[in-house]
């Protein structure tokens, strides 16, 4: 690092350090001066040498220039003489010409002899050529032999050619003719050479790898000729006319560039496009086939490794150029495969058979850029959806047509109902159907191995399954409603039909549950919840329509009760009305117990039970004054009747506890004023207080007066609070009970 300079100042400082130091400043001064003389005096010196080493390197200079001037002057001069002989050769001239008219005779022969024996030399390379093309795979003995003898005939011609330029018309004309017959082989050979180079793989599998070695050295050979060709010509393009006669290579200027390696490599690509037109067109109308037997590509592809990369020079990249077309070419069926809106089976085999081509090429070792871009374009992902919306547009059509057709079976009701073999109604198959459309589905979807496909399919199996469902309730509710507002314009049988449909989505709840246990082991627990959860929801679905039918069928059976059940607990309900309601109901659930499945009818008979105590319940809420006692005991032949008529369908032991509610509020009845709490509260303690029920009840007894009514509720009301009583936990048939207000049980009466 440099040294920072120092000031005047501080020079002098570095002598004065204190006051006694002022008395030797003359001596100082003196040893500066010195100093300074000394310096300058060596300054002096280095100047002058420099100027002298100036000097003397432009004189040096000057000398060269000119030096170099003269060697000028001198190489004009021998360019000169050596340009023109006639300068330093008196006979210059004749010499010239006396030469130039010997070459011309010599070519002259020459040409003419040429031209005499081209025509046996074509037709000894037609037979060649001819024995050769015969055998495309070789062994081809004569290839060279032939290129040889054409080049030199096409040489000749070229040669010809260019010196006729200057002929008369007539002889041009003549002389084309004359070469007809060449260019004519040329073509030959030259399309022989493309087919040899559209066969490669079969000539190496033939055992004449040879063959391509010959092949190629012709092409080199071509190739080093028509670089000089074209080189020689952007030479004469670039160079002045009188330059370029003097070289005699310019006669290349007639040939016609070959292009062989290019043409080579369009015969193979296009030899491989063709390959993949041909397997196609064998399989067009059976993609998977087509994709089955491709097992052919691998194997080439082996055999290009092995026997074909040898037989080609390192620039060629034929490995490369092979793989490359290959993947191009096969790239372009799979497109029209895919184009042709192919089947939910061919996209799901499409799809597999694009992952394993991945492994394959992976396992032959070959470079992934060798297969950019990928096949699809990398959007073989896009084939899952394309084969999920065939799956929905099958399932659409499918559901559609079959729910058309069954909608319109159950609205006009026009064909007898099947028994199947437990005797019970069905439908003509359409749950079987359905499912088994859905398990072919699914039995593909199952194939890939795939868990989020097999969990889409089901899914939308669901979506067509919950559709249909939904359909059967409209319809159903639709049809009820016209058979209870119009029921002459309605087509007869309805009850018939209602039961055979619930017996179908029972079966179709079997079908979906069986489907549910196939499924299970096949997939991860991820896909499994999914899968669950649909099927379940379905299984779900069809067991409401069956619940929706079964209630359908309880609703006829009340609808046609109206009349009667109007009347309880009015006047003529004391005369016995119930036994007309009793015999009414076992007519329908004969029909029902016959035709309908078992398990179908024991929920069915649960419910109508609830029904009807619904229905008596409710009568009794909103009744008019009850006669007491003559209501009780009717109340009692009531629940008789009942009991024994559902007795038929269910034990004793649950018919009790059916009927439990009755019995309860039947002790509210008939107790006294003084203890009706005691009944009231075995009453509350299972179904709760139903404080507006009972109050009306007790309103209802005729043997109560206001008062009465008002002791009576108030220790009732009294008791609640004290046990703090409220609503069970599970809620019992009372909490279906409607309450009518005061106004409508007044109009009522």
């Amino acid at each position: 690092m440099a040294a920072a300079p120092v000031s005047a100042a501080q020079a002098i400082g570095e002598y004065l350090q204190s006051p006694d130091d002022l008395a030797k400043v003359a001596a100082y001064r003196k040893k500066l001066e010195k100093e300074k003389a000394s310096i300058d005096a060596r300054l002096k010196s280095g100047v002058k040498e420099q100027l002298q080493a100036t000097r003397e390197g432009l004189r040096k200079l000057l000398s060269t220039r000119t030096n170099v001037q003269t060697i000028k002057d001198e190489m004009v001069v021998i360019d000169r003489e050596c340009s023109d002989p006639q300068t330093q050769v008196a006979t210059f001239d004749q010499i010239s010409r006396v030469s130039m008219v010997h070459r011309n005779f010599v070519q002259t022969e020459e040409m003419v002899n040429n031209l005499v024996e081209m025509e046996s030399k074509l037709s000894e390379i037609g037979y060649m050529l001819d024995d050769d093309s015969a055998y495309i795979a070789g062994p081809a003995p004569n290839l060279l032999v032939i290129h040889y003898f054409l080049k030199q005939l096409e040489a000749f011609r070229n040669q010809t050619m260019h010196q006729a330029k200057k002929a008369s018309s007539d002889s041009r004309v003549y002389l084309t003719r004359r070469f007809e017959r060449l260019h004519t082989v040329i073509e030959q050979f030259d399309q022989y050479i493309v087919d040899l180079a559209s066969n490669v793989l079969e000539i190496v599998r033939e055992g004449n790898g040879h063959v391509i070695v010959r092949l190629i050295k012709i092409a080199e050979m071509e190739g080093r000729e028509d670089e000089k060709a074209i080189a020689i010509r952007l030479v004469k393009k670039a160079a002045k006319l009188d330059a370029a006669s003097k070289f005699k290579s310019m006669l290349a200027n007639a040939r016609v560039i070959k292009h062989y390696r290019s043409r080579i490599t369009k015969a193979i690509a296009d030899s491989i496009k063709a390959k993949f037109e041909r397997a196609y067109a064998q399989d067009e109308n059976d993609p998977m086939a087509f994709l089955d037997n491709l097992q052919w590509m691998y194997a080439d592809i082996i055999r290009i490794q092995s026997d074909v990369v040898p037989c080609f020079p390192a620039e060629y990249d034929i490995y490369s150029l092979y793989i490359r077309e290959y993947h191009k070419a096969l790239n372009v069926q799979i497109t029209r495969i895919v184009a042709s809106e192919p089947g939910a089976n061919v996209l799901l085999a499409l799809y597999e058979w694009l992952k394993q081509y991945k492994k394959d090429m992976k396992e032959l070792e070959v470079p992934p850029d060798l297969l950019e871009p990928p096949l699809l374009d990398g959007k073989e992902q896009s084939l899952i959806e394309d084969y999920l919306q065939v799956i929905i547009k099958k399932l659409d059509e499918w559901s559609s047509n079959m729910m058309k057709t069954e909608l319109e079976e159950f609205i006009s009701r026009q064909d007898p109902l099947e028994v199947d073999a437990d005797g019970q109604y069905a439908t003509q198959g359409g749950a079987g159907i359905l499912f088994q459309m859905v398990n072919q589905q699914i039995d593909l979807a199952t194939e890939s191995g795939q868990g989020a496909i097999l969990a889409r399919v089901v899914a939308e199996s669901n979506r067509v399954m919950r559709g249909m469902q939904d359909q059967w309730v409209k319809t159903v509710e639709q049809e009820y409603k016209k058979q209870v507002e119009k029921p002459e314009e309605i087509a007869p049988g309805l009850v018939e039909y209602v039961i055979a449909l619930a017996n179908d989505m029972l079966k179709s709840a079997d079908y979906a549950e069986a489907l549910l246990a196939r499924l299970e082991s096949l997939v991860s627990e991820k896909y499994r919840v999914q899968i669950n959860e649909k099927l379940n929801d379905a299984i779900d679905g069809y067991l409401d329509v069956a619940k929706k039918c079964t209630q359908t069928l309880i609703d006829m059976i009340f609808n046609d009760l109206k009349p009667v059940t109007k009347n309880l607990f009015q006047p003529p309900w004391y005369d016995g009305i119930l036994s007309q309601v009793v015999e009414t109901i076992k007519d329908y659930m004969d029909d029902y117990k016959e035709f309908l499945n078992p398990s179908l009818f024991e929920l069915l008979v649960e419910d109508l039970i609830d029904a009807f105590l619904l229905v008596y319940l409710n009568a009794l809420a909103n009744s008019p004054k009850l006669k007491v006692p003559a209501a009780t005991e009717r109340i009692k032949d009531d629940v008789d009747d009942a009991f024994r008529l559902f007795l038929n369908y269910k034990s004793q032991k649950d018919m009790e506890e059916y009927f439990e509610v009755l019995d309860l509020i039947l002790g509210i009845l008939e107790a006294s004023k003084d203890i009706v709490f005691l009944s009231y509260w075995s009453f509350a303690k299972k179904h709760g207080p139903n404080l507006a029920f009972v109050e009306g009840l007790i309103k209802a007894r005729g043997d109560l007066d206001r008062s009465g009514v008002s002791d009576v509720m108030d220790t009732i009301k009294r008791k609640i609070k004290d046990e703090n009583l409220t609503d069970p936990p599970e809620p019992t048939i009372m909490k279906k009970v409607a309450i009518q207000g005061a106004f409508s049980r007044f109009l009522r009466t």
